[in-house]
């Protein structure tokens, strides 16, 4: 049975930058390409980024793009997301989620293993 558990959420001010990391365990991690979602209060789970499983392309919503970068570490089974540049509407949890395969799943029903989120509160 696979885990995803997030870590590095916290409270920062506009302008500034924070990493959250997520751990796989129980599965290989290099078999999964992998996505963030956000979900503010209130408001629809948002897709934040992927990445394939072998880390050679990203993508991700015009929301973040140039601000946030996804990364990964196969042989730590641990994905990044690296935010800079943080705005008061960044303010969500942060959930992680992986399917198998190479490529960046389209949508979110298809992720397979979910993590239990991490708050990131951007203070104005």
């Amino acid at each position: 049975q696979g885990q995803l558990v997030e870590s590095g959420g916290g409270l920062v001010q506009a302008g500034g930058s924070l990493r959250v990391s997520c751990v796989l365990s129980g599965r290989t991690f290099s078999n999964y390409a992998m996505g963030w979602y956000r979900q503010a209060p209130g408001k629809e789970r948002q897709y934040v980024g992927g990445i394939t499983s072998d880390g050679s392309k990203t993508e991700y919503a015009d929301s973040v793009k140039g601000r946030f970068t996804i990364s990964r570490d196969n042989a730590k089974s641990t994905l990044y997301l690296q935010m800079s540049s943080l705005k008061p509407e960044d303010t969500a949890v942060y959930y992680c989620a992986g399917r198998e395969g190479f490529s960046i799943p389209t949508m979110q029903s298809t992720y397979e293993i979910w993590g239990q989120g991490t708050q990131v509160t951007v203070s104005s």
